[in-house]
């Protein structure tokens, strides 16, 4: 598997999330790790008009689309994650404007400056 060039966190809200190119719903969130800088997953709404959650490592960044292995690896439990996580929305309104997300889910960098975890 060909690894994903670094993209913006807004980017990566913009993508279909898909099975077998069959569109299942759209990220709406990234819930990030409260202590490192790093990606723990997406809040997907879902065609049926669901939340759920969907792990960073259980996804396939496409260019166009992030394709899941299967429809299990949607979780229903997303308050679970969210009380254990920051949300995208919150980090943006604290001052950047985007972040960058690298290939391993890292955040490597904000639009304005490179992200301290101090």
């Amino acid at each position: 598997m060909e690894r994903m060039r670094p993209r913006s966190a807004t980017e990566l809200l913009q993508l279909p999330l898909q099975l077998s190119g069959v569109r299942l719903g759209q990220p709406v969130d990234l819930l990030l790790d409260p202590v490192e800088w790093r990606v723990l997953g997406f809040v997907v709404l879902c065609g049926d008009g669901s939340s759920r959650f969907l792990a960073f490592a259980a996804a396939d960044l496409q260019e166009d689309a992030i394709e899941l292995p299967s429809a299990l690896v949607l979780l229903e439990d997303v308050d679970f994650y969210r009380e254990r996580s920051r949300s995208l929305r919150d980090v943006l309104r604290a001052g950047p404007t985007d972040l960058l997300v690298a290939s391993d889910g890292t955040v490597e960098a904000t639009e304005r400056a490179p992200v301290s975890t101090a």
